[in-house]
């Protein structure tokens, strides 16, 4: 049976919207996390930075102190709330826009996403690495976090099933890619 990644990606960021409020709860949970975040401080980020998914800022204000700018963009209007009070600073800033749809309006020295990449159907993969492509100056770099390949889906979409506190469901993408294929 065949997904309907525009029904998906929908309940995706449906699914973002009503988990902003659990959002961080993974960070303070798992060490793994935190020691990843701390890793952020020796990320090769250069000039002006874009920050695709950028969540509630769990990454941007490692990102914004070595950056000269960092433009962060969710799709989320609720975990950039909570980004926006997070990451205070003027070099910061946010925008409401789904990733899949909107392109970057200048180049950027970095481009940066953080569990995004699993998120992006096999499908759109390729339109999304263009953007990421189209965003980037010349001499830019592409820097990004994502979980292994435990489960490898290669042809079709991945749906996942979360649970939010409230006991309500979403499906989202979820799609472990084998990191010697994106190479």
């Amino acid at each position: 049976m065949a997904i309907d990644e525009d029904a998906l990606l929908a309940e995706q960021i449906a699914y973002y919207r009503a988990r902003a409020p659990e959002y961080d709860r993974v960070y303070a949970e798992r060490e793994d996390l935190r020691e990843l975040l701390a890793l952020a401080d020796d990320f090769p980020v250069a000039g002006d930075v874009l920050e695709f998914a950028c969540g509630t800022a769990q990454w941007t204000g490692a990102l914004a102190a070595r950056a000269l700018s960092v433009t962060a963009v969710d799709a989320s209007p609720e975990v950039l709330g909570i980004a926006r009070a997070r990451v205070p600073s003027s070099n910061v800033r946010s925008y409401g826009a789904d990733v899949f749809q909107w392109r970057p309006p200048r180049r950027y020295g970095t481009v940066f996403f953080a569990f995004f990449l699993s998120h992006v159907p096999p499908s759109r993969l390729g339109d999304f690495w263009n953007t990421v492509a189209a965003a980037l100056a010349p001499g830019g770099k592409a820097i990004f976090i994502d979980e292994g390949p435990a489960a490898v889906a290669r042809e079709e979409v991945a749906a996942d099933v979360r649970r939010l506190d409230d006991g309500s469901q979403y499906r989202i993408v979820k799609v472990l890619h084998d990191p010697a294929e994106l190479v």
